[in-house]
């Protein structure tokens, strides 16, 4: 009898343990600026974050859970309580995908921070208090910005080149000029020093942009002529931003980098979509190899 019981005992523990395997979700959470961030697309709006675009490339039971927000640096999502928000959400097994530097070397006092003491400090204590609530940090440094040409606008601002129309373009180079400095590398010693998988998104979209050229990495931005599409009919041009078209490559680049730097995912990132996005992009795509 004895024996019986605890075969029954043990289906059932086996079923439940089943059914909550089935039904636990695993969270991929997502913090940074704009050019990772949900957009609104009503009207027929273009523009896409890179993270808006991911979630087609993982399986169940991983649910992207994307909360970068345009405009943000490290410190201005702490500041407004955004990483708090995260925190209390945060179970043991999720993950936290971080990218900021866009707008952590803007010189407003609200956003700036200083690589080599307060960007740094701000990352580690991202990657601290994920793993403190069993949680996995995965760090990225910032995309690119579409730029060949050698003077770099400081003063330009991410945010207000939503309002730029379509205009040519100055040009006078035919390699990207990096407008990031040590923003970009930061995150890479960081990860070192910490033991936290990278993702250097800084060189993945480089060699893309690089290798798409001057006139077809337009392609990948919001760089609309007068009347290409109805949302701006007074086109724009926009070398930070993305479009569906990049944002949807990004998004394929970067999620192949995470299945092969993160062994744990691997057999969650959905192959038969990284494979759709090399058809799809291809032509673009194996230029970066």
């Amino acid at each position: 009898m004895r024996k019986v019981i605890s075969s029954l005992i043990a289906v059932i523990t086996f079923m439940v343990l089943c059914a909550f395997q089935q039904d636990h979700k695993v969270t991929v959470f997502m913090i940074g600026d704009s050019t990772m961030a949900n957009k609104d697309t009503t009207g027929g709006k273009q523009e896409r974050g890179w993270g808006m675009m991911l979630q087609p490339f993982f399986n169940d039971p991983y649910v992207v859970d994307n909360h970068a927000v345009n405009g943000r640096s490290s410190k201005s999502f702490i500041n407004e309580g955004r990483w708090q928000v995260i925190l209390d959400k945060i179970q043991p097994g999720d993950y936290v995908i971080i990218q900021f530097g866009h707008n952590d070397e803007k010189p407003a006092v609200d956003r700036h921070t200083d690589p080599g003491s307060t960007f740094d400090d701000n990352l580690r204590r991202f990657i601290r208090e994920t793993r403190e609530k069993g949680g996995n940090p995965i760090l990225c440094n910032c995309v690119v910005r579409r730029n060949f040409h050698r003077q770099v606008d400081s003063s330009v601002e991410d945010e207000s080149l939503r309002n730029v129309k379509y205009s040519d373009e100055e040009v006078n180079s035919d390699t990207l000029i990096d407008t990031h400095g040590a923003y970009r590398e930061v995150p890479k010693y960081i990860a070192k020093e910490m033991n936290v998988p990278f993702i250097d998104a800084n060189k993945i979209t480089h060699d893309l942009e690089e290798g798409l050229g001057v006139v077809k990495s337009r392609k990948l931005h919001m760089w609309f002529k007068p009347g290409e599409t109805p949302s701006i009919p007074d086109g724009r041009r926009d070398n930070t931003h993305y479009n569906i078209q990049g944002a949807t490559m990004v998004a394929s680049l970067l999620a192949q980098e995470m299945a092969d730097k993160v062994p744990a995912l691997r057999q969650h990132i959905n192959k038969k979509m990284i494979k759709k996005a090399k058809k799809n992009f291809g032509k673009y795509i194996k230029k970066t190899k």
